[in-house]
This record gives C-alpha cells, structure tokens and sequence, in this order.
C-alpha cells in the first residue's frame, strides 16, 4: 500500500488548490465507486498521492434552474436527479438512470464522475494502460476485442468511452463547466468537446489537466425537446452497455425541425451521427424514418475481429432512442 493523503475541502477554490499539489498526481473523490477499485487495482497513472473529497462542498450537489439553463452540480447523485422536479424534462436521463439497476450506484454514483469514468476495458484495468499496450504492440487489436471501439478505431485508442450520460446530455446540448487549474480560473466547454481519444497513456480521455476538475453541467432549456436514450444491455442485472444511443427532437406539427443523435459505448468518444441526425430534419417520424436514420449513423463503422455484432446493436439503439423519443416506441419495435 502506498500512503495516501486525504483532503476535504469545503470550498471550490480549495479543492482548485489541493488538486494543484503533488504535481498534479492527486485525484478527485466524488461518488468513489470506481476511483476505489481503479485504487485497489493500481492502475492508475500516476498513482495519486493526495484524495482531494468533494462531497463538503454545498455548491457542487445542487441542482437549480438559472434562466433558460439547468445548472448540476457535479456531485448530485444519480438519486438526486432522478427525484428532482427540475429535471423531469429530460426523459433521456431519466433513461440511463432507470437502466442502472443498483440501488447503491444510484446513491452513491455522481453525474461528474460519470462523466469522468475512465474506461471499462479489461486491458485498461489489468494494467496495460488506456491504450493497452504491450511492447509496442496494441493487445486488442491481437486480441480479446468484442467489447471494444468500432468507430473511431483507426489509431491507438481503441476502448470505448464508458460514460452513459454523456450520450443524453451531449444530445440536449449540454455544457460542462471547468474550474482550475488557478482558484479563480473557470471555463464552460461544450460537453462533445469534453472528450479525448487519447494518443499516449498520459493523456487521458478528457481535457481536464492537472488541477482541473469538472464542477457543473449546464443543460439548456430554451426550447422544448423530446428526448430520449436507449441502451442495449446484456443482463436484467447491473451491467454496461454493449451500445447505446440518445436522441433530441425538436417537433413542429409533426414535423422535425431540429435533431441530434449520439451513440455511447461504441467509441473512444461520445460519437455524434450528425449524418442521421440531418436526415430527420423535415421529416415526420415513424418506423421507417428511425430505421433509416439507425442505418446512416452505422454506415462508417470499422468493427474490428470479434466486435462486428456491435454494428447491428447500435443501429437498433439509434431506431428506437429516435421513436421513444418521439413517443412511438411499442412492445418489441
């Protein structure tokens, strides 16, 4: 066991602060329920020498309606969103929470450490680093891959992004909002932009940097949308998404106005289908519309040996993220 110190800071500007020691080897405790095991597992890279906790610090687990904005804060769990009144018209989060069958996750899990969930790859978490790497030589593509990438797979990131919010909110437009690495430095990034495939172990899966840390989401609300995720998992049970896809609809007298789709769990990154979001567009929707949109946002898949299954996974979580938010998904569409 390595000694490890342990910081709870009661304001922003503190945990800015404690972050920015240590050179930057230090870590953010929020919900704790994967940092633990990553912890345990001693994989992370640098091991951190300072838990920097910020469950003490009131701004961060609140969620308030500001103007046409809904304001998150990143340490609202996942318990606290679902019962907020303020966020009943986000049905596409409301999704992802209702797929997450773990009371204690609910409880515990936070939306920034969702956000912020380095990745699932069985690599990864036996200590061959996010690119899974060994001697020079990318183990997934060699090997076990059936879990991984199948977009944006051309260079040494081959993972999935393993956040399941990221897809709904990205949708909806969402922006995250960025504080360090100086106390008084903040920055509000677009939430598709928060992400990184990244080129060396180093570098991470997010733009954050040492002393940075993700303090709030921000969802704008200016205009009515449907929205919707839907996830394709393999057990009743708790488990991750084999793929996933959130929509947004803006609709008009029957008529889309305006679209955005993402798919989760299919790439290093959120990956937007832009192509199957601008064919919706003055389109009504129904079975065939959602079926052709699923078909468009797959059409650039590069699956690798063993993960071509994922292709036709995806394309039905597209179809049916678009009719239910639509209203119109039934039974076994």
């Amino acid at each position: 066991m390595r000694p490890i110190e342990y910081a709870r800071p009661e304001t922003v500007g503190e945990a800015v602060e404690l972050l920015s020691e240590h050179d930057g080897a230090t870590a953010v405790l929020a919900g704790g329920t994967d940092l633990i095991y990553l912890m345990q597992k001693d994989v992370l890279d640098p091991p951190p020498r300072r838990l920097v906790d910020l469950k003490n610090i009131p701004e961060l687990q609140d969620i308030r309606q500001q103007d046409d904005r809904l304001v998150i804060g990143a340490c609202c769990t996942l318990e606290q969103i679902a019962d907020s009144p303020l966020t009943a018209p986000l049905r596409a989060l409301h999704d992802v929470i209702d797929g997450i069958r773990s009371i204690q996750v609910q409880q515990m899990g936070t939306i920034g450490g969702d956000l912020c969930h380095l990745p699932n790859c069985w690599y990864f978490r036996n200590g061959y680093g996010l690119l899974a790497l060994n001697e020079g030589r990318s183990l997934v593509e060699s090997g076990e891959n059936r879990y991984h990438a199948i977009f944006g797979n051309q260079g040494p990131a081959k993972f999935v992004s393993a956040s399941r919010f990221a897809p709904a909110l990205i949708a909806c437009g969402a922006s995250v909002r960025i504080v360090g690495p100086q106390p008084d430095q903040q920055e509000t990034v677009p939430l598709e932009y928060f992400y990184v495939a990244p080129k060396t172990n180093r570098q991470g899966v997010t733009i954050l940097k040492p002393g940075q840390f993700l303090s709030h989401v921000i969802v704008p609300l200016a205009r009515p949308l449907q929205t919707a995720t839907y996830e394709v998992l393999q057990i009743e049970g708790l488990d991750w998404p084999l793929a996933a896809a959130a929509a947004a609809l803006h609709v008009e007298g029957g008529v889309v106005r305006d679209a955005r789709i993402v798919m989760g769990h299919v790439a290093p990154v959120p990956w937007i289908a832009d192509a199957a979001a601008r064919f919706l567009v003055g389109r009504s929707i129904d079975e065939d519309s959602a079926q052709r949109a699923g078909e468009m946002a797959v059409a650039g898949a590069t699956p690798l040996s063993q993960n071509a299954y994922k292709v036709q996974l995806a394309r039905t979580a597209v179809k049916r993220a678009v009719l239910k938010a639509a209203g119109l998904l039934e039974g076994g569409v």
